[in-house]
């Protein structure tokens, strides 16, 4: 099985509502959630004219590769109403790989670790509530010195 952590936010409609049914649809699926962070509302990131997201922060046990992962969670996705339309717009959900194991994966359409995780505190709190030894393979940093380090001032609150 693969050791998988996933960042799960949405900014539109009843946001709770959204991100629990993705996480009901992944292990549905066959996915196994071993630990999950308290829901956190912050900021919209990058297009800030928009409402607050609410994100947290799941591991999971899966045995898709990452590739499989992925088309699912955009699967999940459209099935929320996604629609891709301009980077960082408003969306009812959002399913980012932030690690798989240990791996480095640098495909087109999927880079792991998520190569901007170290840069949000949306992404590095929750994260940090859940699993705050685990080590960035490639900064060779937990995630509380990143944590730390993070250049973003956004407040990000726990509800």
């Amino acid at each position: 099985m693969n050791k998988v952590y996933l960042l799960l936010g949405s900014n539109a409609g009843n946001r709770k509502d959204f991100i629990n049914s993705a996480i009901r649809q992944l292990i549905s699926k066959g996915c196994i959630c071993i630990a999950m962070s308290s829901f956190y509302e912050t900021a919209a990131w990058g297009k800030e004219d928009q409402p607050d997201f609410l994100n947290l922060v799941i591991c999971i046990e899966t045995s898709l590769s990452p590739t499989e992962l992925l088309n699912l969670n955009q699967e999940i996705e459209k099935s929320a109403g996604r629609q891709h339309t301009e980077k960082w717009a408003q969306r009812t959900l959002d399913i980012d790989i932030l690690f798989y194991n240990n791996d480095i994966i640098d495909l087109p359409d999927l880079k792991v670790p998520h190569p901007f995780l170290q840069d949000r505190r949306f992404t590095l709190i929750p994260l940090a509530e859940i699993a705050p030894g685990l080590i960035h393979p490639g900064f060779k940093k937990t995630v509380v010195q990143l944590l730390a380090e993070c250049p973003d001032k956004l407040e990000v609150r726990k509800t």
